[in-house]
C-alpha cells in the first residue's frame, strides 16, 4: 500500500503495479480523465499534469517516480475553472476540438508560475512539445497573456 498526493488530497493506493504510467491510475482507477491520452511516448503533451508546480507527461510518468510530489491535474488547477488560464481560455475561445486543452492549460499555468508576465519568445519556449491538431496556436499564446493580466 502507499499513498499519492493529488490535487492537495492524500490518496490511498493498493495493489498499484508502481511501474504503471501516472496517466493509467488517474484515468482508470481515480477516474480523472481530464488528462488525456495522446501519443503515449511524452512527445504530444495532451497528458500533462504537474508534479509540484512542473509540467510533467503523466503517459511515461511511472508511479515509482511520483513519490512524495504533489500531483496537480487539470481537475485539480481550480475547483470552479475559475483560474486565470481557464477564464482566459473561455474568452478567446481557445478549444476547436479541445483534445489537447488540458495539457496546454497546465503547462501554460506552470510557465504562469515561473514567469508571471512572459514574454511570446517565453511563451513559445514553454509551449513547445504540447502539439494541437487545430492549430490554435495564436489563441493559446493570446490566451496566455490574458491570464498574465489576471494574475
Amino acid at each position: 500500500m502507499s499513498t499519492l498526493r493529488l490535487n492537495g488530497e492524500t490518496i490511498t493506493l493498493e495493489g498499484v503495479d508502481p511501474a504503471m504510467p501516472l496517466l493509467w491510475l488517474l484515468r482508470d482507477h481515480l477516474g480523472l480523465t481530464g488528462t488525456k491520452f495522446g501519443c503515449g511516448k511524452g512527445l504530444c503533451g495532451s497528458c500533462t499534469v504537474h508534479l509540484d508546480g512542473e509540467p510533467a507527461r503523466a503517459c511515461v510518468t511511472p508511479l515509482s517516480t511520483v513519490g512524495d510530489k504533489e500531483v496537480t491535474t487539470i481537475e485539480g488547477l481550480s475547483s470552479d475553472g475559475d483560474h486565470p488560464v481557464q477564464k482566459a481560455w473561455r474568452e478567446h475561445g481557445v478549444p476547436q476540438c479541445g483534445y489537447c486543452q488540458p495539457g496546454q492549460m497546465m503547462t501554460a499555468a506552470a510557465l504562469l508560475e515561473r514567469r508571471p508576465h512572459p514574454d511570446d519568445e517565453d511563451i513559445d519556449g514553454a509551449m513547445t512539445g504540447n502539439l494541437c491538431r487545430c492549430g490554435t496556436y495564436q489563441r493559446i499564446r493570446a490566451a496566455i497573456h490574458t491570464a498574465a493580466e489576471g494574475k
